[in-house]
């Protein structure tokens, strides 16, 4: 027995440098456990998802609900609730007045008929005026700017005609009744005359606008 135990060292010493034997504590030879790597590539998962160019879907379409007669805020929630965020409202009498309190405002038209289908991301405009106010027969657009031209301003609001001409030009509004009253508030006041005249060419002249509150006539 003694002499089988020494052969096999004898022999595994001899060949360890050919086969590099390395005898365990078991006597039994040790595999090495470095793994050998793979030339066939990994399988993806069964399930996973494989990075595609997917198309855009369309998107989700509603049909707008009416909102004529309703108070501005009301409608507003109204079309959030429907799926509408895109929101925005103008001064249906053209005298470009901003909806600060939007309860005190009631819309009169809407941009997009009442059951018309429409992609939920399109952007809602509500024609609006003041509560105590009535709706007008049609949507009164504030005027266009000025494209080298003098527009006609006439029963425009003051602001709305600023609005419309070149923010360098020297524009004065006077009050038409003879007052000398003050024009704080633009949007009260309507122009009831203008120079240069409707038409004139534009060149960086000053702007002259003569003006009454809404509720009063022009002399």
């Amino acid at each position: 027995m003694r002499f089988h135990i020494i052969s096999a060292a004898v022999l595994c010493a001899a060949a360890g440098a050919l086969v590099g034997c390395n005898p365990d504590t078991t006597g039994h030879a040790r595999a090495d456990s470095t793994p050998t790597a793979s030339a066939t590539p990994a399988t993806p998962a069964t399930g996973a998802k494989e990075t595609t160019d997917d198309k855009p879907t369309e998107a989700e379409r509603k049909a707008v609900p009416d909102f004529v007669g309703m108070g501005l805020q009301s409608a507003q929630d109204a079309a959030q609730a429907a799926g509408f965020y895109a929101l925005t409202s103008h001064d249906a009498l053209g005298r470009d007045r901003l909806q600060v309190f939007d309860r005190n405002w009631k819309v009169c038209g809407q941009n997009y008929e009442a059951g018309k289908t429409i992609p939920i991301s399109t952007r809602l405009d509500f024609a609006a005026v003041k509560l105590a106010e009535s709706c007008p027969a049609k949507d009164e657009k504030a005027p266009e700017a000025a494209q080298g031209t003098m527009p006609d301003f006439g029963g425009k609001s003051v602001k709305a005609a600023r609005a419309a001409l070149d923010p360098s030009t020297s524009l004065t509004v006077n009050d038409a009744s003879g007052s000398d009253r003050w024009i704080l508030v633009e949007s009260n006041w309507k122009v009831c005359t203008q120079s240069p005249s409707t038409g004139t060419a534009l060149k960086g002249q000053p702007v002259t606008l003569n003006s009454v509150k809404f509720d009063e006539t022009c002399p």
